[in-house]
């Protein structure tokens, strides 16, 4: 028998102060079999720090990702098809991201986890010369801890300023003098 994703359900309120990028989203995302709440988070987190301000050129969705190698995690197509954001968790190999930088607009890879600066020593020769790709490490502490805010119904509130990510969340519908905030500051490491 086939294991079945878990759902959860995000409401995502965000203020970056560094696009002028402000809105509240309400999201269900499905953790695979094989993803962690790690990669989920991390999923989440790439969203808030890719959605554009409006929707007048398509809006940013979750895609098939870990269940669908021709798609990946997020993406944004425009209004009449064409794949502008690719938007990629966790370390995938150069080809994958040749393959998405020669479809997309603009590729964005989100890195984390304890193993990320030596897969991407192994690999940052291979995608410099990928001019559309961007990719950013979070800190396998800073990961860690934004797996700990992990519920099956968030109530998330971002702020981005100068760089730097808050997280505060706690469960929806629960008594707010429970919420547990994170701090991120991405590392770009290309792009």
């Amino acid at each position: 028998m086939a294991l079945k994703a878990t759902i959860y359900k995000a409401q995502l309120q965000i203020s970056d102060l560094d696009r002028q990028v402000y809105g509240e989203h309400a999201l269900t995302l499905a953790l695979h079999p094989s993803e962690t709440e790690e990669r989920l988070l991390i999923r989440l987190l790439a969203f808030a720090l890719q959605v554009p301000a409006d929707t007048d050129s398509g809006a940013l969705q979750f895609a098939r990702g870990l269940s669908d190698t021709d798609e990946p995690d997020i993406w944004q197509h425009d209004l009449s098809g064409q794949l502008i954001q690719w938007i990629e968790v966790g370390q995938p190999d150069e080809r994958r991201l040749a393959k998405a930088c020669g479809r997309a607009e603009r590729v964005s890879l989100y890195v984390y986890g304890s193993a990320a600066a030596i897969w991407w020593a192994g690999i940052r020769n291979k995608l410099t010369r990928l001019s559309n790709l961007e990719v950013w490490q979070i800190e396998s502490e800073q990961s860690q801890a934004l797996a700990a805010l992990a519920q099956r119904a968030m109530q998330w509130q971002v702020t981005i300023q100068d760089g730097t990510v808050w997280v505060s969340g706690g469960q929806s519908g629960v008594d707010s003098s429970e919420d547990a905030s994170v701090e991120l500051t991405p590392v770009r490491l290309n792009g």
